[in-house]
């Protein structure tokens, strides 16, 4: 059993009961025990002097791609896991698009057991849909949720079947569990390579449009309002998307919708040059969609950000930009992104940030972290809100090092992570010494 944990000195910021306020947190046998001012640990507790940094609840990220099993060379569950504790994540869920799929409770029990060991980040499979991912026959889901799957989707595929989504939604509600779509209409994006529009044209690339991904985010939110099952769309990437989610919760439909740091930093323009590295699904689209992100975002309609972290090796991403494959990786920089594109710009304060990389995926998935209460678990983020950096992707815990953010100067960077009481991750004091006596970050805008 591990020592108690007092860490003490820094900014306790929770959103979840509007904790914003010096003070410290005592963690014992893998739980939160205490929080607030005045908090005195145990004699034999390791004290963990934070002054000047904010103690928040670790991040969750519910849409990660850990390549094990079949890809062990872009990413096995332990580098991935020790990824996800780097930039600040105690609880990541990784889709099932594995070679072979996760569409087994064996397969299921397989991610649960190399998460367990891996030393970093809970990891929560999410098993597939469908059998093989091919969008026509369910999985025996009740058997993959008793192995241990907390949601079912076949990411990287959309559940083209209509018919299948709905039994889906009806079925899922029995085990309290969403159905995360990846929501594009392959019929309408046609193999593109990236978005459909002026760049595409001047590069000379097949583009797909928006409709591609608002025609399914349409279909499956009426299809979400008719069973009552919870849907939740992932990686919302256009306008009108946002005006489809945004419908469909004003009619009271159970649907929730997550952005990605890099859908909310930048535009197709990233595409010029034929980087690779800015090549994902679904595309980068234009700066008036990016605009719509953050606004939903800030307002709601969004409710969480997750990475959509996909690695890939080197090799494969230095092929030519239509044979090169999607997706990027994320965790390491998501905060860094998220501060610069939320807080510096003044739409939404430090404690905004933290709500939707913490305690929203906690709220709308359920789950008993995101939350600096006693009786929590004892998973916490210790992160420096000022801190500016360069990436520098040679220096990731990731197996690899697919970002479009590299020379990039964010702000806002990841000293120390704990699961359980358990410290998973602290940055190397030469790669930022710890600043003597720094004040608190006070950012501007909405929570």
């Amino acid at each position: 059993m591990s020592r108690p944990v007092l860490i003490t000195g820094g900014r306790l910021l929770d959103p979840s009961q509007e904790l914003d306020g010096p003070g410290a947190l005592l963690i014992r046998n893998g739980r939160i025990e205490a929080c607030g001012r005045d908090i005195v640990g145990p004699d034999d507790a390791e004290v963990v002097d934070v002054d000047g940094l904010v103690v928040a609840p670790g991040f969750i990220d519910v849409h990660v791609h850990f390549r094990e099993p079949g890809d062990e060379h872009k990413e096995t569950i332990g580098s991935g896991a020790r990824s996800a504790a780097a930039g600040g994540f105690t609880t990541v869920w990784t889709m099932p698009n594995t070679d072979p799929p996760i569409d087994d409770p064996a397969a299921v029990g397989f991610v649960r057991g190399a998460g367990e060991r891996a030393g970093g980040a809970r990891v929560y499979p999410v098993g597939a849909a469908s059998r093989g991912l091919e969008g026509e026959k369910m999985t025996e889901v009740g058997e993959l949720v008793a192995a241990g799957a907390v949601a079912v989707s076949d990411d990287g595929n959309p559940i083209w079947n209509a018919g299948l989504l709905r039994r889906l939604l009806e079925y899922t509600q029995t085990f309290d569990i969403p159905v995360l779509q990846h929501a594009e209409d392959t019929g309408l994006s046609c193999g593109g390579v990236m978005n459909e529009g002026k760049v595409a044209t001047a590069l000379g690339l097949r583009g797909a449009p928006n409709a591609a991904e608002s025609c399914m985010v349409a279909r499956d939110c009426y299809i979400a309002e008719l069973t009552g099952g919870h849907l939740h769309v992932c990686h919302v990437s256009t306008r009108e998307a946002v005006e489809q989610v945004r419908r469909a919760k004003e009619c009271g439909a159970h649907v929730t919708a997550e952005v990605t740091p890099h859908h909310l930093a930048l535009t197709e323009d990233a595409v010029h040059g034929y980087r690779t590295e800015a090549k994902m699904n679904p595309p980068l689209r234009t700066e008036e969609d990016r605009q719509s992100l953050l606004d939903a975002l800030v307002d709601g309609t969004i409710d969480v950000i997750a990475t959509d972290h996909a690695p890939h090796h080197y090799e494969e991403k230095e092929r030519e930009f239509d044979d090169a494959p999607f997706g990027v990786v994320g965790l390491e920089t998501a905060l860094g992104v998220a501060m610069l594109e939320l807080v510096e710009s003044g739409r939404l304060s430090l404690g905004g940030v933290v709500d939707r990389l913490s305690c929203a995926p906690a709220r709308i998935m359920g789950l008993d972290v995101g939350t600096l209460r006693p009786g929590a678990r004892g998973d916490i983020v210790v992160f420096d809100p000022a801190e500016r950096w360069t990436v520098d992707a040679s220096t990731f815990m990731s197996g690899s090092r697919n970002t479009p953010f590299v020379g990039k100067e964010l702000v806002g960077r990841v000293r120390a992570t704990w699961v359980a009481g358990e410290r998973r991750y602290e940055l190397p004091r030469e790669a930022s010494p710890f600043r003597e006596g720094a004040p608190p970050y006070v950012g501007q805008g909405s929570v």
